[in-house]
């Protein structure tokens, strides 16, 4: 057995490297990069949680591991597993469609011992999950962060020493502070991102003004969170939106015997510091887990029934055709760390958009009825698995010249799309495409450069990248996993 990740020192990792190409260690385990491993005699390939984007190298080589790891299985010959609970769309329409084997789990298996003292498997129920309508909450007069049910549940859990999670995709105190009488953002110095209030955990984490900062979560710019705007000089500024410090406050505010436990970004700093997160966790010396999306996956937590997904909004909104099958992959993941030793746990998933087509085959733990949604969405707009999009980003430090480099791009990618069209043979040019762009990424700014960018959809994109020649400042990815 052979360890292959970024966690390891270059020492550690050469050794697994070679210890695996003299078939010392006929296994690797790892992280992306491992697909790379020198095994001479490869004859099996599982790419776990297949869905994540995080299989993407943001930044070049663009490679996608699983994408890799099928190339890699057609030349030796190994079989390849793709493992998902819930699958990529384009994984799942090309197995559906015949090109891989579909094979189905329909029920969650759990671990028991029986009379005999020995492990024995049994099907455990899917948790119950229930969405609660934040407007109806706030109409109802309820100001906290926790909806009514929610807060029954933690209540419920605590009283039985029983573990809760809660998820929230967002980390700091509050999302951006405003001023409510010109509506000016504090944004970042470099970048176009509002800045994020944090407590200050050097000052003990406390919900107080003189002891938040405001930081850039893209370039770690940090300051004092403003007493008066900046703009209009007006002492009515206030933070907005929630982070996973605010709801560790609220946790202790409704519950003060509780013993919460945050795991964020901000919290796992240092090597070894998710090991202890968890053992501190099983070990029961935690009550409620508070975390991003590093708690959603992968973990086993055989204490925990309730599960609370205190704004399931977050990235569903985002300009990117993927958030609708983002949220529901997370929310279907975090659902499943409840009720994993017995029946009765219970997931309360709070929006403002409980309508949503994505939250509702959540809460039915239903892949087959957000699959036919999302599949009709797409196959509407022409994106992937019906086309193949290349995602052209300019980065520069002038906004205008920016501007200008992305509609010269635009105007020669559509010039020689065209040029492709007429010249080649039938059904060996781009097939069905079409440029959408250039505008402004979402985020535009970062590290005082200015970002624009455009898509190319087309059936067959290679025939136009072939002839196409990228100016410096450009970079290219070819099925991007984001468009943001």
């Amino acid at each position: 057995l052979a360890g292959l990740h970024g966690g390891l020192g270059l020492g550690g990792r050469y050794g697994g490297w070679g210890r695996l190409r003299g078939a010392e260690a006929r296994l690797a385990i790892g992280s992306r990069s491992a697909v790379f491993a020198p095994m001479p005699n490869l004859g099996l390939i599982i790419v776990d949680e297949e869905h994540e984007p995080s299989y993407k190298h943001d930044g070049p080589p663009r490679y996608h591991a699983r994408d890799a790891a099928r190339r890699l299985a057609e030349i030796t010959g190994a079989v390849l597993i793709l493992g998902s609970a819930t699958p990529s769309v384009e994984t799942y329409a090309a197995a559906r469609a015949g090109a891989a084997e579909l094979l189905e789990l329909h029920e969650r298996v759990g671990m028991q011992r029986g009379p005999d003292g020995l492990p024995r498997s049994q099907a455990l129920p899917l948790p119950e999950v229930r969405i609660v309508d934040m407007r109806r909450e706030l109409q109802s007069g309820n100001r906290s962060i926790f909806s009514r049910p929610l807060q029954e549940a933690l209540a419920d859990a605590l009283s039985r020493g029983e573990q809760a999670v809660l998820f929230l995709n967002r980390r700091g105190a509050a999302s951006f502070v405003m001023c409510r009488d010109c509506g000016h953002v504090v944004s970042c110095l470099n970048c176009s991102s509002p800045l994020t209030v944090h407590y200050d955990e050097a000052a003990g984490g406390r919900a107080q003004q003189a002891t938040s900062l405001l930081v850039c979560h893209t370039c770690n710019h940090r300051e004092l969170v403003p007493a008066i705007c900046p703009q209009c000089w007006s002492p009515r500024i206030k933070s907005f939106g929630v982070g996973t410090q605010r709801v560790v406050e609220e946790v202790l505010s409704l519950f003060p015997e509780a013993r919460p436990l945050r795991w964020d970004r901000d919290t796992v700093t240092r090597k070894g510091d998710h090991s202890r997160m968890l053992d501190k966790f099983l070990a029961h010396e935690a009550d409620v887990l508070v975390g991003t999306q590093m708690i959603a996956k992968g973990l086993d937590l055989p204490l925990v029934s309730v599960v609370g997904v205190v704004a399931a909004d977050t990235g569903l909104h985002l300009p990117d055709f993927r958030a609708g099958e983002r949220t529901f992959q997370l929310l279907t993941q975090v659902a499943g760390r409840a009720g994993r030793r017995s029946a009765g746990a219970r997931v309360v998933i709070q929006t403002y958009v409980p309508e949503h087509y994505a939250l509702l085959a959540a809460q039915e733990h239903d892949y087959r009825a957000f699959y036919e949604q999302e599949i009709a969405f797409r196959r509407q707009t022409g994106y992937p698995p019906f086309a193949r999009l290349v995602r052209f980003v300019y980065a520069g430090t002038n906004d205008e010249r920016s501007r200008r480099a992305a509609e010269a791009l635009a105007a020669e990618v559509r010039s020689l799309g065209a040029q492709l069209d007429a010249q080649a043979p039938p059904g060996q040019g781009l097939g069905d495409w079409s440029v959408i762009g250039p505008a402004p990424a979402f985020f535009h700014r970062q590290r005082n450069r200015f970002r624009w960018h455009l898509l190319l959809r087309a059936e067959n994109p290679e025939p136009l990248l072939e002839r196409l020649r990228l100016t410096p400042g450009w970079s290219i990815d070819v099925d991007p996993v984001h468009v943001l």
